[in-house]
């Protein structure tokens, strides 16, 4: 799937290197539930996270590699989308995203968002379309709320994450709202 600037595509075993540098890179994660990895733990998590097409049951996961078109980062992998049943027989999926921070505040994680929004709905038939968050990701938020996503809950101190107590703030979009994305 292309955008304007972006390739959206699955995941791959040779995308490793670049999985490695956002996966272990502590800004790119420091909002996101799993600690930074090391390149041999990241290349497991690419190993099992290898896409699937459809989310048929819960769990399943849709995965695919943001890679820019042009400009210093082209052809490689500065992040990924991922979507995930979150209730299959509600049609319910969940929607995230992970980048590089030379590759953030430049509108890539809009542009895929975008994009994988419209697959969500149009390919993989999802009715409800959920984000959650971490309270403080604040640029996560605001992406959110470009998308036409809207605030449905801020759970405080709902998930001890990486030491400390955090709150997640959960964003929706039904299919049938979708005329603001």
């Amino acid at each position: 799937m292309r955008t304007e600037r972006l390739l959206l595509r699955p995941l791959r075993l040779d995308d490793a290197d670049d999985h490695a540098r956002y996966q272990g890179d502590p800004e790119a994660v420091r909002y996101l539930r799993w600690p930074v990895r090391t390149p041999e733990e990241s290349r497991e998590h690419l190993r099992v996270r290898l896409p699937s097409d459809r989310l048929a049951a819960d769990g399943d996961v849709v995965v695919l590699a943001m890679v820019p078109t042009d400009g210093p980062l082209a052809g490689h992998v500065v992040g990924d989308l991922t979507l995930i049943a979150a209730s299959a027989p509600q049609a319910t999926v969940e929607i995230g995203w992970v980048l590089l921070p030379e590759a953030q505040g430049i509108g890539y994680a809009t542009e895929g968002a975008r994009a994988l929004l419209a697959l969500a709905f149009d390919r993989l038939d999802a009715h409800r379309v959920v984000a959650q968050l971490d309270a403080r990701n604040t640029a996560s938020a605001r992406l959110c709320e470009r998308l036409g996503m809207r605030l449905e809950a801020h759970h405080v101190d709902d998930e001890h994450c990486k030491g400390e107590w955090t709150s997640t703030l959960v964003y929706a979009l039904l299919e049938r709202e979708r005329g603001a994305v």
